[in-house]
């Protein structure tokens, strides 16, 4: 089965709150890891590391 929707992004912790403004879920905050990847546990939006780009930094 295919996510709702896949965003590719620039660091390794992200926030979802799903973009329907009060239709939308509660805003959570997912950190990927050293996966570099992971699904909102609301949506099921998949969010990707883009390439190049490192999960142990700073961000």
């Amino acid at each position: 089965m295919q996510p709702p929707e896949i965003r590719e992004v620039d660091r390794p912790k992200v926030a979802c709150d799903g973009d329907d403004g009060p239709l939308g879920h509660p805003r959570v905050f997912l950190n990927m890891e050293d996966k570099g990847e992971i699904d909102c546990p609301y949506c099921g939006r998949h969010f990707i590391l883009r390439k190049g780009v490192k999960t142990g930094g700073t961000h």
